[in-house]
This record gives structure tokens, sequence and C-alpha cells, in this order.
């Protein structure tokens, strides 16, 4: 049998990278998937955005696997857009068992530099983004009375100083923060949630030139910040889709209020 049979999963951010990887995964342990992701440019993020073809894609790769999905264009700083999207797959599949609050930017300058709109838009979608998907699914979950998983993605940026992207850290910060309190608050229901910590992943955002010119120009002081321990530079989206999946099965059943570090070595260097 497989790790998820019967069970749903609500991802954001799932129309490609980290989230589609996750989706393909958890369908593949059996999971039908309710996700969402904006398919939208953004208004400072340099980054290529995800389209409504990329999020076609995902929902195809699930039903490869056997599974449904549900995938709707939303933006998680909406709370009604991204409630109906939930709404909607809920009614069709009547259950939820894993949320994994995926959906997140990264912007670059100097603390000092940042614009207003560059911070407001890294906390709006990385930090009030993940409080939203948690806040949607929640009620439905505790209602349904037989325990569940939430996996939020911060990053190794969530556990250390990162130089050059104070919005990005700050709020990969609230998540453990937002972690540790469902984690309290939701013990009782036997709903577990815990934070996983990715060092740099191969997807559209690692290609941001700005970080690298940044970080070159400091190579000899704060470059090494951003090395690895281990001898890989950047790790694939299914390394991390694979401890989502553990994590979001019993396997890990006694698990939360915890920090899962994919890290690479990095922070014990």
């Amino acid at each position: 049998m497989k790790r998820l049979e019967g069970k749903v999963a609500f991802i954001t951010g799932v129309a490609r990278g980290q989230g589609r990887a996750h989706a393909v995964k958890l369908a593949s342990e059996g999971a039908n998937i309710i996700g969402v992701d904006i398919c939208a440019p953004f208004e400072t993020v340099k980054v290529k955005p995800a389209t409504l073809d990329d999020l076609a894609e995902t929902a195809a790769l699930v039903e490869a696997q056997g599974q449904q999905a549900v995938l709707r264009q939303a933006d998680v700083r909406d709370m009604d857009a991204l409630q109906a999207a939930f709404d909607e797959g809920f009614a069709k599949f009547g259950r939820i068992d894993v949320v994994v609050a995926n959906a997140g930017v990264l912007t670059v300058d100097w603390s000092w530099e940042m614009s207003e709109e560059k911070w407001q838009e890294t906390i709006g979608i990385n930090l009030t983004g993940v409080w939203h998907a948690t806040k949607a699914a929640i009620p439905a979950m505790i209602k349904q009375g037989q325990g569940g998983s939430i996996i939020l993605t911060s990053s190794t940026a969530g556990l250390y100083g990162q130089p050059f992207t104070i919005g990005y850290t700050a709020s990969k910060h609230g998540v453990v923060g937002i972690g540790r309190a469902l984690a309290a608050e939701l013990s009782e229901h036997n709903i577990r949630v815990n934070t996983i910590h990715p060092t740099g992943v191969k997807t559209e955002m690692v290609n941001i030139p700005e970080l690298t010119d940044m970080i070159a120009t400091r190579a000899e002081t704060l470059g090494p910040v951003f090395m690895n321990g281990l001898p890989v530079e950047y790790l694939e989206p299914e390394d991390i889709a694979n401890v989502v999946a553990f994590l979001a099965s019993d396997e890990s059943k006694y698990t939360t209020g915890s920090q899962v570090r994919i890290d690479a070595g990095k922070l014990n260097r």
C-alpha cells in the first residue's frame, strides 16, 4: 500500500519547481492534489513567473500517477481566492490530510536600499501567504478529526543571517514562528506542523543575476555564506519532495514543531 493512499494534499506554488515536485511525489504515494499558483508576473520579483500552461502540466503529471488534481490560479496573498480554490478541491475530494505551504519568492538588495515595494511583496507572499494557506485548511482538518500534517517551506535563510536578502530572510525566519505556534495549538488535534529548510534548489529562483553579482563583489567575505558543505551546488526539487513525503506520511507521526534541515551541510560549515 502506498504511504498516502486515499489522502488529499493542498499545495501552494504548485505550477513548477518545488511545488510541482511535491505534487508529483505525493501523488505517486497515493494522494489527490488540491493546488494553487499565482501564474502571473510579480511587481518587484525578477524571476520568470509560472504560467497557466505550467499549472496544466503539473495537473497532467499528477494524473499520470493515477491521481486527480484540482489546480487553480490564485495569489496566496488573496485570502478569498485562496479559500475558494481550497473549498473547490475539498468539495470534490471530501477530505484534507496534508498542507504544503510552499509558495515563495526571493528579492535581492542591500538591506538599507531595499524598497518598500520589494519588502511588502516578499513578506506578503512568503509569510502572510503561508499563514493564509494554513488558515484555509485547518478548520476542515480539525473538523475531520483524523489528524494531519502541515509542512511549511522555510529555507536555510530561516535559520541563519543570509546577506542581500533581508525580506526573504526575515520572512523565512517568520515561517519558523508560524510553524512553532501552530504545532503547539494543533497538537491536541493530532495535527503535526513542521518547517523544512532547503539550501539552494535548482529552480527559477536561483536564476537571479543580481544575487550572483552581489555575491561576487564580496566573494572573499560573504561568498562562503552561500556555500554547501557537501560537494553539491544545488539540490534538485525532488530531493526536497522526498522529505516532504516523509513528513506527510505516518512514518513521521511523532515529529512536530521541528525545523527539518535539507541543507547539504551548509549550516555545519
